[in-house]
């Protein structure tokens, strides 16, 4: 009987066979040797990317500005930080950076100024008005972070030799500065496009799905599962939400039709995944009927299972009906993936 074997190690399945390790010892090998990979990478995250140069090149501009058209002692910091803030992966999370940190500034401002207008010492006023920060966040709903606004509030309470208006003014026009051209930068300067991390995706999902195949119909005793495969569509999933959320100033109706093919590759995917899941379910698959062995023999998946089909039975129905559908959606997935531009 066929089983189904989790993820151990290989030394569980070895057994020799004339001095060399069998197949099955090969396969856990294998799928051990993925795992290790796995835990390398996590060790292994030191990466200067695009976007981290960018971020140093739009703090150095925005710093160069500041110096000449700043309002505060501390402009060089405050544009530093607007501009690192306002290079984000995507445009929605820049602009929803730069409405936090000119929100959070102007709300501290006008909590510092009031607070300080009352007959209370610095650090009730301080106390007072964290209080107030974080209960109208909270009221509001608001997804933007309150420690910018708390840091106002406490700078103003905190420094009574400030002019408040003054200081705050200053402070929003130095952050304004970074913010802008951090934000100009980000969009218009290699503007982040995950593309091909996708068709990255789509292509070795294709590679799976046929080594998916080949090791279900190999004529041995362990069947493959379809973790990898869920994992690599979840990914994909993730990056087309990533995807979605950029703004391309130029072409962007390339990037609307990217978007609508990439769409159709992730739902042609998790169907893909539903009918090799039906199929690793069965405590041994049924055998193959000859179109679909010829079509398996073109898509480049060595079927070395020798059982033929004579007089089908139900179990092979259901096993030919599913390989059936995964070859149909495999074409349509390469299709949609062809026509992405």
């Amino acid at each position: 009987m066929y089983l189904k074997v989790p993820v151990v190690p290989a030394d569980i399945y070895r057994t020799e066979r004339n001095g060399f390790p069998s197949r099955r010892d090969g396969f856990a090998f294998h799928r051990m040797e993925i795992k290790q990979n796995r835990m390398k990478k996590r060790y292994n995250r030191f990466h200067v990317g695009l976007r981290t140069i960018k971020t140093a090149v739009a703090v150095i501009i925005a710093m160069v500005i500041v110096e000449f058209y700043g309002a505060t002692t501390s402009k060089l910091v405050f544009a530093m930080l607007g501009a690192m803030a306002a290079v984000q992966p995507t445009f929605k999370e820049s602009l929803e950076s730069c409405l936090s940190q000119l929100a959070g500034t102007v709300f501290g401002a006008v909590a510092g100024v009031f607070l300080l207008s009352l007959p209370i010492s610095h650090f009730a006023a301080t106390g007072i008005g964290i209080v107030l920060v974080l209960g109208m966040y909270n009221a509001l709903g608001h997804r933007f972070a309150p420690s910018l606004a708390c840091l106002m509030v406490v700078t103003l309470c905190t420094t009574p030799d400030i002019l408040p208006l003054t200081y705050a003014t200053g402070r929003l026009w130095d952050s304004a500065i970074g913010l802008g051209v951090g934000m100009l930068i980000n969009t218009l300067v290699f503007p982040y496009d995950n593309s091909r991390q996708i068709r990255t995706t789509v292509e070795s999902l294709d590679r799976e799905l046929i080594l998916f195949l080949e090791n279900m119909f190999d004529g041995d005793e362990v069947l493959p599962d379809v973790d990898d495969m869920s994992d690599k569509v979840d990914d994909m999933a993730r990056q087309l939400g990533i995807f979605a959320r950029q703004r391309w100033l130029i072409h962007p109706q390339r990037q609307r039709r990217k978007l609508e093919a990439f769409r159709r590759c992730e739902g042609k995917a998790r169907q893909l995944v539903a009918h090799m899941e039906v199929l690793y379910r069965m405590d041994r698959p049924g055998r193959l009927s000859p179109e679909n062995r010829e079509l398996l023999d073109a898509s480049g998946a060595k079927i070395r299972d020798p059982r033929m089909l004579d007089t089908a039975s139900e179990l092979d129905v259901v096993t030919n009906y599913h390989v059936g559908q995964i070859l149909i959606l495999r074409r349509e997935l390469l299709d949609a993936l062809a026509m992405k531009e």
